[in-house]
């Protein structure tokens, strides 16, 4: 439909030409007899842009005489831990009498909080403060958990590294010196050290699973859509999850059943339950055998060559300890697994370039217009700036999307194919294990030229991106500890995958905290490289 207008407006800068201009990097041209139709019909929109960016935006107002924010800072060299593990510092008092009254709480520093400064872990553009909670602040808050603080990502959450952060490095809490993971790191730190109990993490392609399993915690991934998005930076809005880390199976549980719901408003969740209806805690408390269930060994998720045969081993040791909590284990063969990181990589780039541009659409939610006025357009200043994995997503995603038109919907229509094939598996299983991340944490990398750069964080997500795209529920849980690739005197944690069928969470959590509660991860030390 075209635009109505009944006059231009007299200050309209829309000029001869424009329309032409427009479109000739696309190898376009507009007939002469149509040019002076089009000029007037881009100054109408014109006017009409100009018009809808008068109007006030519409954000949801959070009630801040109930829930004041206190000292909001940043923090001082005294305060910091773990390098740079805080990225702000206040205090916000969650309502007496709910299930988190009492447990402390760090956000990863891309969920909104009003009043309080995002960085991003970024200096492309100064720190710009959102005026509105995100919903997963608000649930928070009113099942009565404190938040202390929001915790330093990684650079635009484009790293599983935890050295890229233009505000500095986070150090492993178990070894100095080593990676700390990403981009959930400083909150995977804070709660490894037990300086909180819970964070808020974003996974888009292992977020929280990685420092999970590098600092030794548990962290979930949910099903796609069972947490609203709502208030949180997106990368791709397909790979776009939300979800708790903290120390123990029960209180991801406790967390996950808090802060899962459609929310009225982000059309990820519109699938999800109604809010406080699920009950993960209750369901798994006191479940002390698995008798009965069907657990899958992924041959693909141990067999890949960037899987360390320390990880294997000791990955495999837990995992056949399920058979001793009654459950029946067998070895499974899903060979598409290994498409996984290519067609996410596809998605990332393209949609992640579009996003970085401001040029994102399509999605009924909650969108982050402050940050996008303090960010768009794009200086070179600012480009030179950014760390090298944000350059190549806007390099590579301006690439596909010129060169290779029509990608990303295939993307998406092989990764709802992947989906589909695990979905038939978990017909057969209740849940399928694997290494989280292939090795245990490195040492830091160290800022230099691009490929330099990102290499640290090269093949991290292999067991992880692919249900990013899925959209299956993927939890990691410790299962002990294996030594440094550098130095066998340091060992450090290593993660076990479980993951399940779609709004599945229940059957995952269930596995993970019985074997939890049977095992102490932290005895247990894996020496050998054998297979």
């Amino acid at each position: 439909m075209s635009v109505l207008f009944t006059s231009i407006s007299e200050n309209n800068p829309v000029k001869s030409g424009d329309a032409e201009a427009l479109i000739e990097p696309l190898g376009l041209t507009i007939d002469p007899s149509e040019s002076d139709d089009f000029q007037t019909l881009l100054a109408a929109v014109h006017d009409c842009a100009e018009g809808v960016a008068a109007l006030p935006d519409y954000q949801p107002i959070p009630d801040q005489l109930k829930y004041p924010r206190e000292n909001i800072r940043r923090p001082s060299k005294e305060e910091q831990v773990f390098g740079q593990a805080w990225a702000h510092r206040f205090l916000i008092r969650g309502k007496e009498g709910g299930v988190l009254t009492g447990k402390s709480v760090s956000l990863k520093d891309v969920i909104a909080v009003a009043g309080v400064p995002q960085l991003l872990g970024s200096d492309i553009i100064p720190s710009w403060t959102p005026s509105t909670d995100a919903t997963v602040v608000t649930r928070l808050l009113e099942a009565g958990a404190d938040i202390h603080g929001t915790s330093t990502c990684e650079n635009h959450c484009h790293s599983t590294s935890s050295y890229t952060s233009a505000q500095g490095t986070i150090e492993n809490p178990h070894a100095t010196g080593y990676s700390a993971g990403g981009s959930t790191s400083g909150g995977a730190a804070l709660v490894a050290a037990e300086l909180v109990d819970i964070t808020i993490g974003g996974d888009q392609g292992g977020s929280i699973r990685v420092p999970a399993s590098f600092c030794g915690c548990v962290g979930l991934k949910p099903t796609f859509g069972r947490v609203p998005f709502t208030g949180v930076s997106s990368g791709d809005s397909l790979n776009d999850h939300v979800g708790p880390l903290a120390r123990t199976t029960m209180e991801v549980a406790t967390c996950l059943d808090t802060i899962s719901g459609y929310d009225g408003i982000d059309d990820r969740s519109l699938g999800s339950s109604k809010p406080g209806s699920t009950d993960f805690a209750t369901s798994i408390k006191g479940t002390e055998r698995l008798d009965g269930l069907r657990i899958g060994i992924l041959k693909e998720g141990f067999e890949h060559d960037a899987v360390s045969s320390s990880v294997r081993h000791s990955v495999l040791t837990a995992a056949k300890k399920f058979e001793d909590l009654g459950a029946t284990i067998e070895e499974i063969s899903l060979p598409d697994h290994l498409h996984g990181p290519a067609i996410w990589t596809i998605q990332q780039r393209m949609a992640g370039a579009q996003t970085l541009l401001g040029q994102n659409t399509g999605r009924r939610g909650l969108y982050m217009t402050e940050m996008e006025q303090a960010r768009l357009p794009w200086t070179d200043e600012g480009f030179q700036r950014a760390f090298p994995s944000t350059k190549n997503v806007i390099i590579n995603g301006l690439y596909l999307m010129s060169r290779f038109p029509g990608l990303y919907g295939k993307t998406a229509n092989i990764g709802r194919q992947l989906s589909d094939k695990y979905q038939a598996l978990f017909e057969k299983f209740d849940a399928i294990v694997m290494p989280t991340t292939p090795v245990v944490a490195p040492k830091h990398g160290k800022r230099g030229q691009p490929v330099e750069s990102l290499k640290p964080s090269m093949g991290l997500t292999i067991n992880t991106a692919i249900f990013n795209v899925t959209g299956h529920p993927a939890l990691s849980i410790p299962i002990g500890f294996a030594p440094a690739k550098e130095d066998d005197q340091i060992m450090l944690p290593v993660g076990m995958q479980i993951v399940g069928g779609l709004w599945q969470e229940e059957k995952v959590l269930r596995v993970g905290h019985v074997w939890e509660t049977h095992y102490d991860w932290k005895k247990m030390q894996f020496t050998t490289d054998q297979n």
